[in-house]
């Protein structure tokens, strides 16, 4: 009765994993291994103020999620302490959290993960995390779309300001 019990809650968990999978912009693979408890929570906190869920779930279960998935080029990976952490709408904010906490903290790896249907490895994971974020990207959009406007209104208050605040000749004669 226990063993019907227990296969239950994994095949829920491994359930709910691919779902979350398959409906986020990105994941990343990482060994937490040999990292405190403070540092552990502190990452945690990090990565859920950034709306990236961050689990601890056996590899068996990670994989059999993959399979259901699609991601078997994850599977290689699956060895070790394993931790998944899922992003729904920014695809580079987990892996740019990630990569920072892994450039502070030796023990802790990044392994490899997924983006936008696609399957990436380390390297692919370090480039999307050299990546600008959405808002930075949208921000640097907004500004260049921006720049020729005002540069037309500084040039229409030098010229009202040369001309002593009165509008230009050619203005009063039409």
């Amino acid at each position: 009765m226990a063993n019907a019990t227990i296969l239950e809650q994994k095949q829920k968990i491994v359930a709910d994993l691919a779902e979350s999978i398959k409906n986020a912009s990105s994941g990343v693979l990482v060994n937490y291994q040999g990292i405190t408890v403070a540092d552990d929570t502190a990452l945690r906190k990090q990565l859920r103020e950034a709306g990236v869920e961050y689990s601890v779930i056996k590899n068996t279960l990670i994989s059999k999620a993959c399979d259901i998935v699609g991601y078997q080029g994850l599977k290689a990976d699956l060895e070790g302490m394993t931790a998944i952490a899922i992003s729904k709408d920014d695809a580079v904010v987990a892996a740019k959290i990630l990569c920072d906490f892994a450039a502070k903290n030796e023990k802790f790896q990044v392994k490899s993960g997924f983006v936008d249907g696609e399957v990436v490895d380390k390297k692919g994971i370090e480039a999307l995390a050299a990546t600008p974020s959405k808002e930075q990207l949208i921000s640097t959009l907004m500004g260049s779309v921006q720049a020729p406007y005002f540069k037309l209104v500084l040039t229409l208050r030098a010229l009202i300001e040369k001309n002593g605040g009165e509008p230009a000749d050619n203005a009063e004669q039409a």
